[in-house]
């Protein structure tokens, strides 16, 4: 058995902004999120982050399509789905909250580090999930 090379390629272009999420996002558990421009900087993170799972979704989708990988072609659709429609939502519930926040709303920076929390959970969750897909997808017969 060998590893085939477009689903290793296309493993490494889904990791590699995951796993920087991951790595990134939990710097902003340190500081608070009522200071405007931390909390636009972890905003700008979360949109970046939906835009370029987007085009890696997308990306990794069209490989597994030509290479006649259909039901990993679906996994990865359904991530690339997941980074499309869940991210104006996501960001819609964060601007509400920094508008909240600047509004004087003493909860919305708590409620605000909530959402960065589903955030991460979510990250973490689709990580360990493609992680362990990685042997089923990586090596051909």
């Amino acid at each position: 058995m060998t590893p085939d090379g477009v689903a290793v390629a296309v493993m490494i272009i889904l990791l590699f902004p995951m796993g920087y999420f991951t790595l990134a996002s939990p710097a902003f558990l340190l500081v608070k999120l009522d200071i405007q421009p931390v909390a636009q900087l972890l905003r700008g993170m979360f949109n970046a982050h939906f835009l370029v799972m987007r085009v890696a979704g997308l990306i990794g989708t069209v490989a597994f399509l030509l290479d006649g990988r259909l039901v990993a072609a679906m996994g990865v659709g359904l991530l690339a789905a997941l980074a499309i429609y869940g991210r104006r939502g996501f960001m819609q519930r964060m601007d509400e909250q920094l508008s909240a926040r600047d509004a004087g709303d003493a909860e919305a920076p708590r409620r605000l580090r909530r959402l960065h929390w589903s955030g991460m959970l979510g990250n973490a969750v689709l990580l360990v999930a493609l992680l362990t897909s990685i042997p089923y997808i990586a090596i051909s017969a």
